[in-house]
């Protein structure tokens, strides 16, 4: 694919050094217990913003040339991509527009103001968040940042892949198995496309929300599956309405199996995660090790790397997670 592959996930690596966390791969011998498996966390609920969102857009940024960095990038999003994005402008030092519904939470429209961003409140039930980016690019010549279905974005989130197999490395142990939260799409193929070149053979595997598996569909269609609308549970976070055509065809040609994970099973894990890892993660971010947790991959005997892939959780979601 035209700008995305190994290489190009090295020359992210290189863009965002300095810029990113290279967030820590966290190892409890008390859920290697419970697991049966030595489990290797990439915990980017450690990273800027509460999640991986911030590597794929400032990578896609700093790929702009100086005229278009000048004038400023803009995404939609009411979660964590436009969060990413906002921090990434902040980085880089240019103006910034994110296109949120009305309806979003005010902590997470604070948040892209605290990064500095403008943000343009849209209502979503009579106007189209597209159509609303659109305008905002002619008027003021500013570049779109997608959230997954882009060849920069999906470098960018490879970094993850490479920083698994150099921890991993450093800890003188290689995975057998890898899960990864998957919504459009992007995150995993930027993995499995790094860490299937550092390390062949790897047992890959998606984890999306049950019911709203939209990627394994797709991977077993080869054709671009969508999710009922609107979604529905706690994995808002990778619940997308559609996978990514770019990320579906790099996972293609990877050899990856498609798990799902319930908003319960999500709960437990993010239960877990705080008693044995002590960090707060997302329902969402929780998907590959609910999987993990709930036996829906074969781990016993093996080394499983997974990405917790955020931590932004609603106060009362993460007080129910913990009360269970």
């Amino acid at each position: 694919m035209p700008g995305f592959g190994i290489d190009a996930i090295h020359e992210a690596a290189r863009r965002l050094t300095g810029h990113v966390v290279r967030t820590p791969l966290l190892n409890s011998p008390m859920l290697d217990d419970l697991v049966g498996a030595r489990v290797l966390v990439k915990a980017e609920c450690l990273q800027l913003t509460g999640s991986f969102k911030v590597r794929g857009a400032l990578n896609a940024l700093l790929a702009l040339d100086e005229d278009a960095r000048r004038a400023g990038i803009v995404a939609y999003s009411a979660g964590n991509h436009g969060q990413g994005v906002a921090a990434a402008a902040r980085l880089a030092g240019c103006p910034a527009v994110i296109v949120m519904p009305s309806t979003a939470p005010r902590i997470k429209v604070d948040n892209c103001r605290w990064w500095g961003a403008e943000t343009v409140l849209y209502d979503a039930r009579t106007e189209d968040r597209e159509e609303v980016a659109r305008k905002i690019i002619e008027e003021r010549g500013m570049t779109l940042i997608p959230p997954f279905d882009d060849p920069r974005v999906m470098a960018g989130q490879g970094t993850v892949g490479l920083e698994i197999a150099e921890q991993a490395r450093e800890l003188g142990l290689t995975p057998d198995t890898v899960l990864v939260n998957c919504s459009g799409g992007g995150l995993a193929a930027g993995v499995f496309t790094a860490l299937d070149d550092a390390l062949p053979g790897l047992a890959n595997h998606i984890v999306e929300p049950a019911g709203f598996d939209k990627m394994a569909r797709s991977l077993a269609t080869g054709r671009v599956c969508a999710n009922p609308h609107p979604p529905g549970g706690l994995m808002d976070a990778i619940s997308g309405p559609a996978a990514g055509a770019r990320p579906l065809a790099v996972l293609r040609h990877h050899d990856v199996t498609g798990l799902t994970a319930t908003d319960e099973e999500a709960l437990a894990a993010m239960a877990t995660a705080h008693r044995l890892l002590k960090i707060v993660i997302e329902p969402g971010g929780a998907a590959s090790l609910a999987a993990l947790l709930s036996g829906k991959v074969d781990a016993r005997g093996k080394v499983v790397a997974l990405v917790a892939s955020g931590g932004n959780v609603d106060p009362a979601v993460c007080r129910r997670a913990l009360a269970d």
